[in-house]
C-alpha cells in the first residue's frame, strides 16, 4: 500500500513479474504514477486504488483485507505506525494472537537461515507478549520448513540474574516451554548472542544445551536490541534478508523505507507462503482465534 516512490513500486512490480503476487496498489493515483515515471517502471494491466493519502491508504487496504479482497498486506513508503493501526481497527484481522515482527536472514558467517524477531513492532514486551512472539516465530519456522526450530532467548549473558529481566523472562519462557505451554521447538535461555550462534564460545562457557551454538530462531529481548542486531547482521555482516508480520488474519510484508526491491520482493516472498500456509489450512484460523 501507498507505494508512492520507485523503490516500494519497483518492489512489488518486480514481485508480480516474477509470478509472485498480483498487485493491486492502493494510493494516490498520481503519486503512483509519478514514481513510475521517475522509476522507469511500466503500470501496463496493474490496478490502483485511489486514495488521498496514506492514512486512506492503510485504511483501505486493510478494509479490503478483511473483506478477503487480498491474501497479503504490503507496506510502500508510509509509516510502520500507520500500518498496523488501520489493521488493529479491523476484529475480522484480529486471530487472538499479538501482532509481530520476524525477519529471516541469510548469513554469509552462519550455515543456516537465521530468524530474528521482533525488530520491528513490540517495543517493551511483557513476558506473556513474549509468549506469542515466539509462537509466531517457531510457526513461521515451520512454515519455512522446518519442523523442530531450535529457539535462543537471547539476553546480555547466559545465567539467571534478577538485575536483568530479560534473564528472568528467559527462563520462565523455558519453563513454559519444558510444560508444554510453548510447542513445536526446543527453547532455551537466557543465552548471550555469541553463546547462542557459536559452538565454540558455548564450550568455552561450559554450557550444554542443544541450542547454543546452532540456534534457528533469536528471539531478543526488546525491539531496540532486535533491530540493531538485524541492522547489523545487514549492514556488517553482510546478510541478505526479508520482514514479515505474523499474528493478524493476513501476513504483512514490512519493510523499512531505506530497504531497496530486491527486500520487498523477498518480504512478498514469504509473506506469499506465509499466505499459502493459512489458505491451506482452514482450521488455522480457528486456532489463532482459539489462541
Amino acid at each position: 500500500m501507498h507505494p508512492c516512490d520507485p523503490e516500494s513500486l519497483a518492489g512489488a512490480l518486480d514481485a508480480a513479474q516474477r509470478g509472485l503476487i498480483i498487485p493491486v496498489l492502493v494510493g494516490s493515483a498520481a503519486k503512483i504514477r509519478a514514481a513510475a515515471v521517475s522509476g522507469n517502471l511500466s503500470l501496463d494491466g496493474i490496478e490502483i486504488v485511489d486514495a488521498p493519502h496514506s492514512h486512506a491508504a492503510a485504511e483501505q487496504a486493510a478494509l479490503m483485507a478483511a473483506r478477503g479482497e487480498v491474501e497479503i498486506l504490503m507496506k510502500g513508503s508510509l509509516h510502520t505506525d500507520e500500518l498496523i493501526h488501520a489493521v488493529l481497527a479491523h476484529k475480522e484481522l484480529a486471530t487472538g494472537r499479538r501482532l509481530s515482527h520476524v525477519f529471516r536472514f541469510d548469513v554469509p558467517m552462519y550455515p543456516k537461515p537465521l530468524i530474528v524477531t521482533d525488530a520491528a513492532l513490540n517495543i517493551s514486551p511483557t513476558l506473556l507478549e513474549k509468549v506469542d512472539i515466539l509462537r509466531n516465530a517457531i510457526e513461521f519456522a515451520h512454515i519455512m520448513g522446518n519442523p523442530n526450530p531450535k529457539v535462543a532467548l537471547l539476553s546480555a549473558v547466559e545465567t539467571v540474574n534478577p538485575a536483568i529481566p530479560s534473564t528472568i523472562d528467559a527462563a520462565a519462557l523455558c519453563k513454559m516451554a519444558d510444560r508444554g505451554q510453548i510447542k513445536g521447538a526446543m527453547v532455551d535461555g537466557p543465552l548471550a548472542f555469541d553463546n547462542a550462534v557459536s559452538a565454540h564460545a558455548a564450550q568455552i562457557k561450559q554450557i550444554v544445551s542443544p541450542v547454543a551454538g546452532d540456534a534457528d530462531i533469536l528471539v531478543a529481548p526488546d525491539l531496540e536490541a532486535a533491530n540493531m542486531l538485524a541492522k547489523q547482521l545487514e549492514y556488517m555482516a553482510g546478510a541478505s534478508g526479508a520482514g514479515v508480520v505474523l499474528g493478524a488474519r493476513v501476513p504483512i510484508a514490512l519493510t523499512s523505507r531505506a530497504d531497496g526491491p530486491a527486500v520487498r520482493m523477498g518480504s512478498a516472498l514469504i509473506a506469499l507462503l506465509v499466505a499459502h500456509h493459512l489458505r491451506s489450512d482452514p482450521l488455522r484460523q480457528l486456532q489463532l482465534r482459539q489462541a
